[in-house]
């Protein structure tokens, strides 16, 4: 088995999203470090070292947010997709949004999948495409 650092990007304003997302990570043994942003503009700097300690190696995945204050989860998105340092990292939209205006806005943005909230890792009645993102997620953190 090979090691590799794999870190998260949590980006949420929501306390309770925040503690569920660190539930369900518990709950299927998954102890890779969680960084928490409040908000876009937060976790911008948490990736860049501004006014924040930089999140070192940068993460292997970012869940994120649409609803947020200061900078929403699609002008991150953005921005992220902008940067040449970041613009690599697999995001999964997670939200409570079900506007189809937004699903497509992030598919422009590359996003790697769309989880609708709220988050259990055990039950995706909400349809195929967020199992599919589920799935790809596990493999992104998992070691195998």
């Amino acid at each position: 088995m090979t090691t590799k650092n794999v870190t998260i990007l949590l980006v949420e304003d929501d306390y309770l999203d925040i503690m569920n997302v660190e539930r369900e990570l518990k709950r299927i043994d998954l102890k890779h470090p969680l960084h928490v942003a409040r908000n876009g503009r937060e976790a911008l700097d948490m990736l860049r070292g501004d006014g924040f300690p930089k999140i070192t190696p940068a993460p292997s995945v970012i869940l994120l947010d649409i609803n947020m204050p200061k900078m929403n989860g699609l002008e991150f998105l953005t921005e992220l997709r902008h940067d040449p340092e970041f613009s690599h990292i697999p995001v999964f939209i997670m939200t409570t949004s079900n506007e189809e205006t937004d699903r497509m806005t992030a598919q422009k943005l590359n996003v790697t999948g769309y989880i609708v909230k709220p988050l259990s890792f055990d039950s995706f009645e909400n349809g195929v495409s967020s199992l599919d993102s589920f799935s790809l997620f596990l493999d992104l953190i998992k070691l195998k």
